[in-house]
Parts: C-alpha cells; sequence; structure tokens
C-alpha cells in the first residue's frame, strides 16, 4: 500500500529543517538522548525545499506503525541541506550520503557511531513511501535488531 501526500503547496508549510541549526551539538545531543533511552538516532537529511522529505515527514506521522516504530526505537533529527547551509563538514564526517539524494537516513547507534546510510529511494513507492518497507528499514536497523543475544543459539 501507498501513501500519497505532500503536493507542491505543501512545501509552503513545510519547515521541520533548521538551516540556522548547530548540527554537530544537535547532534551530540540526539546521541545522548539515545543512549539514555537505548535507541539509535536516526537523521534525516534533507531540506524545506523537498517533496520527498515532506513526504516521508507526513507518512510517518500518519502512518501508525511507522510512527509507533520511531517513536519506540530512535530519536530523529532533521539535519538541514540547502542553500543557506548544506552541513558540509558534518556530511564529510558520515562519508558524504548527500550521494543518494535527498532525504537520504543515517542511523548512528547510541554512542554515536554511523551504522546504516539508507538510500530513501529504496523506500519509495509510487509518489509516496512504502509502509512494508519502510517498516523493514525501521525493525531492521533498530538496536533489538542489532543485539547480540538475540542471535546466540
Amino acid at each position: 500500500m501507498t501513501i500519497a501526500i505532500a503536493g507542491a503547496q505543501d512545501l509552503k508549510t513545510f519547515r521541520i529543517y533548521n538551516p540556522g541549526a548547530n548540527a554537530p551539538e544537535d547532534i551530540k545531543k540526539a546521541v545522548t538522548a539515545a543512549k539514555e533511552q537505548n535507541k539509535h538516532v536516526l537523521v534525516q537529511v534533507g531540506g524545506n525545499w523537498c517533496i520527498w522529505c515532506a513526504r516521508f515527514d507526513q507518512f510517518t506521522k500518519t502512518d501508525p506503525a511507522a510512527d509507533s516504530l520511531l517513536k519506540r526505537a530512535y530519536i530523529v533529527y532533521h539535519l538541514n541541506y540547502s542553500k543557506e547551509n548544506k552541513n558540509l563538514p558534518v556530511l564529510a564526517a558520515y562519508g558524504y550520503p548527500q550521494r543518494f539524494g535527498f532525504p537520504v537516513f543515517l542511523i548512528l547507534d547510541k554512542n554515536g557511531k554511523l551504522i546504516h546510510i539508507q538510500n530513501s529511494g529504496y523506500l519509495e513507492e509510487g509518489k509516496g513511501y512504502s509502509k512494508e518497507k519502510v517498516a523493514d528499514f525501521l525493525i531492521n536497523w533498530a538496536p533489538d535488531a542489532l543485539d547480540p543475544e538475540k542471535y546466540k543459539e
């Protein structure tokens, strides 16, 4: 099933990215919260200009499964990439994830280590996002999915 929401007019009010944010400091705070809550950090890289960023934001707010998975396993941070502030030093530190287009998702463990870069194109379906693909992504990179105890025989 595909959820297709957020037309061009929605970009006029879409403002989840802050070009003036101190991204290194904000990511450090997100990592601290993730450590305290035994979660991972999901960094959504994009901008207020990005229709697919708006669609993902809307999808995760309206799809109960995605919303639940995010709240249970992740601290979400929106890393701005725009003409005002491309955050190039931050992106360089994470291996240039912008090469995959926008949005692109970074998964950081509770210590701030990059453990995955996700090309969002693989999660798309039609003009929206696939419930199954997004759920699979969020489940398979959640902290409990990487718990070694889960895989002992």
